[in-house]
């Protein structure tokens, strides 16, 4: 019985798709669905090329000396970092600042008694927290509950393993000066470059770093913020963090409700703030789970705010929803790819566009690239792309699961 069945299936299909009609009214669909999904992919390469482009032209002005220096509160969330936050606070400590004008606030989640005992030596205020299900939301709320609301003048969020130059506050204190400056993001680095894929996400950085932030300042547009590295005016910081009930990815909540209430996010290209990058695939694997998690809750967060924010030509909050609608590089690189393959030896003659837009999609990636970055171990290094491709569309599968907890990748650069 359960042949015959398959055997009448079969024959069903083969009628249904082999008689002329059917054959052209489904040939017509596949034609269809491929220009609609080209025209959602060649606008996002459209979309990038521009800013790309865009990132080429200038640099904003550095600003001018401040005359009077601000209160900073420095916050440091810690989870489980104990291989990297001495070198971080060293770093802070060693600011060309004045002391009594900044406070160092480390929010130390489950770190061990031995690294707690070592930064309470340091003149710094450490505050420790235990939560049962850890976020980045939790330990900074924790920290603006434990401080003096009225007491700053800026916050300024630094990830555990940040590296930041003795001028790094001094020219934080100088932009905030300027008139009308509430968030400055500031130019995130690579840290280390000792592993292939380490150098293949120093180039990524990089690359939002022009698109995304000097690319849409050069257009007269807020800069992304990335999460780390970032100055807010401390009411403002407040206030965004205080609502903010994100459980991972808190920097996209807080952007989209900032650009939201039309908060402009500055950019300074030449203030550098050294990042850790990811030196093995399964660390990768866990860091862009956790991204895409972020992206996307926050997409279905304020995608119902899309209608009044166009009728109040809200155009940053529309252009970074936007964003967190779209493929990553590396997903629409590979399916754009795969789709230009397809068609190569289906119908030669539709794979012309598609292999065309993915022209046009490397053109943008490579304006984007430093020129220091041009070395043979870029070539290296884009040989991991189809295999970080893989590991990107398979954490599409895992996004909902990544949302109910924590995801944490481990610091600590490895010199084997």
């Amino acid at each position: 019985m359960k042949n015959r069945f398959y055997l009448l299936l079969n024959q069903s299909l083969y009628i249904c798709f082999t008689t002329p009609e059917n054959k052209t009214i489904l040939e017509k669909f596949v034609y269809t669905l491929d220009w609609i999904i080209y025209v959602l992919f060649t606008l996002s390469v459209i979309y990038l090329f521009v800013f790309s482009v865009a990132s080429l032209l200038r640099k904003p002005q550095k600003p001018s000396a401040a005359k009077e220096y601000r209160r900073v509160a420095i916050l440091i969330a810690a989870y489980r970092e104990d291989n990297v936050i001495q070198d971080t606070v060293r770093a802070c400590l060693a600011q060309e600042y004045p002391q009594e004008k900044f406070d160092i606030v480390v929010i130390s989640d489950h770190m061990t008694p031995e690294t707690n005992a070592i930064l309470g030596a340091y003149p710094i205020k450490l505050l420790q927290v235990d939560f049962e299900k850890s976020t980045n939301t939790k330990s900074l709320k924790a920290a603006l509950s434990y401080l003096e609301q009225d007491y700053y003048d800026i916050a300024l969020i630094l990830d555990a393993d940040n590296y930041v130059n003795t001028t790094y506050l001094a020219d934080i204190n100088d932009a905030f000066a300027q008139s009308g400056v509430e968030v400055v993001q500031t130019h995130r680095v690579a840290k280390n470059l000792n592993t292939d894929m380490a150098y293949l996400d120093a180039i990524s950085e990089e690359i939002n770093n022009s698109i995304f932030r000097m690319g849409h300042v050069n257009l007269g547009m807020s800069a992304a913020l990335i999460g780390s590295g970032m100055a807010f005016h401390y009411p403002i910081f407040y206030a965004a963090m205080m609502d903010n009930q994100s459980l991972g990815g808190f920097d996209r909540v807080l952007e989209m409700k900032l650009l939201y209430n039309r908060v402009f996010f500055h950019y300074l290209p030449d203030t550098y703030v050294y990042d850790e990058k990811i030196q093995k695939p399964e660390s990768f694997f866990l860091q862009r789970r956790r991204w895409l998690s972020a992206q996307y809750y926050s997409l279905l967060e304020f995608v119902c705010k899309l209608p009044p924010a166009i009728r109040d030509k809200k155009w940053d909050f529309c252009d970074k929803l936007y964003q967190q609608a779209s493929f990553s590089r590396v997903l629409l690189l590979g399916l754009i790819f795969i789709i230009a393959i397809f068609w190569s030896f289906e119908i030669p003659a539709m794979a012309c566009k598609w292999w065309a837009t993915f022209g046009a999609l490397m053109i943008s990636l490579l304006f984007a690239v430093p020129r220091k970055f041009w070395t043979f171990r870029m070539i290296k290094a884009i040989m991991l792309v189809p295999y970080s491709f893989i590991l990107m569309f398979a954490n599409l599968f895992y996004i909902k699961s990544a949302n109910k907890k924590f995801i944490h990748t481990t610091h600590g650069v490895d010199n084997k």
